[in-house]
């Protein structure tokens, strides 16, 4: 336990706090993380998740299927489940608040925190680089996809002319088209063909793939230097679903379906990640809910310093009992 606070979370708690006070002191600006953010999730993680993939094998493939059967299950449960709880439980709630809603606290931020997270704990294997890649296919291609068709589908009922995206279709196609989506995919493909991954080209990957975790929790840092924090009921019901439930369902359902225990410990892990960082992007797009999303964020990842480790010793705990 020790070994994940210092290997793991004060890292990625150093590297935050300096992106903070560098926002704090307009060494950078908001402006600034977007354009860090981009590189991330255009090139430095793609690039990690394609390379990773790539030196994997069928079988593990094949091993890993109920890992991904169990990710679509529990984050897209959670996903839905967040929609209904803020749009039907807060009466001041619209249906854009409660999609952005979910797009935060049903989503786990594994581009910008997935590696920086595992890798200390686990190794920079092949295994991570699947846990990674599963959660983000689901998170970006399936979660973001739906949760802007509900907000666009909520602010036309509300505002006619005023949604962004008229076609059922399109932000699925948007999400797909996204580097951080087709990578994984490719390299999965790539797998299955079963052609071998030439050890040459790894540098070229390896150099831009360096640079996705330490950027984008810098990046990180600098965001939330850039909001302002309200501390209310629905921020702190977020961060509760977040921290709390979604990793204690997949757990569950881990265990039920017999999970491989690493996988699974992999797994709570990275769904146990602070909310998704896209969520706040897209609140502020469409200046919706931003406020209380970006509260809710924060507060994730202030009390994720305590709960990874948790998560991780609970999973333990259970693995050895069943």
């Amino acid at each position: 336990m020790l070994h994940i606070i210092l290997y793991a979370i004060v890292p990625i708690v150093v590297i935050m706090l300096l992106g903070y006070i560098s926002g704090k002191r307009k060494v950078f600006t908001g402006d600034d993380s977007k354009k860090f953010n981009k590189v991330v999730l255009n090139y430095a993680l793609p690039a990690a998740l394609f390379v990773s993939i790539a030196q994997a094998s069928r079988d593990m493939l094949y091993k890993d299927l109920k890992l991904s059967l169990v990710s679509l299950v529990v984050i897209m449960g959670c996903f839905m489940g967040v929609y209904y709880i803020y749009k039907y439980c807060f009466k001041e709630n619209t249906g854009a608040d409660a999609a952005v809603s979910a797009l935060i606290s049903g989503s786990p931020t594994i581009g910008f925190l997935g590696f920086a997270v595992l890798e200390p704990i686990f190794g920079a294997t092949p295994a991570v680089a699947l846990v990674v890649a599963i959660v983000g296919i689901v998170v970006n291609a399936v979660g973001i996809p739906v949760g802007l068709s509900l907000l666009n589908a909520s602010l036309e009922k509300e505002k006619p002319g005023s949604s962004k995206n008229h076609s059922a279709w399109g932000p699925v196609i948007h999400a797909l088209e996204q580097p951080v989506a087709w990578a994984p995919i490719a390299a999965v493909i790539w797998v299955l063909i079963g052609i071998p991954w030439p050890a040459w080209a790894s540098p070229s990957f390896d150099l831009m793939a360096k640079a996705n975790a330490s950027m984008a929790v810098f990046s990180a840092g600098i965001t939330l230097s850039s909001i302002k924090v309200v501390i209310n009921w629905q921020a702190i019901l977020g961060s509760i679903l977040k921290l709390g439930v979604m990793p204690a369902l997949t757990l569950i359902v881990g265990m039920l379906v017999h999970m491989d225990p690493l996988n699974l410990k992999m797994l709570v892990v990275a769904n146990a990640l602070p909310p998704a960082f896209s969520g706040i992007i897209i609140a502020d797009e469409y200046d919706t809910y931003v406020a209380t999303g970006t509260s809710s964020l924060t507060i994730s990842v202030i009390l994720f310093i305590g709960m990874c480790p948790l998560w991780i010793w609970i999973t333990d705990m259970c693995l050895r009992m069943f």
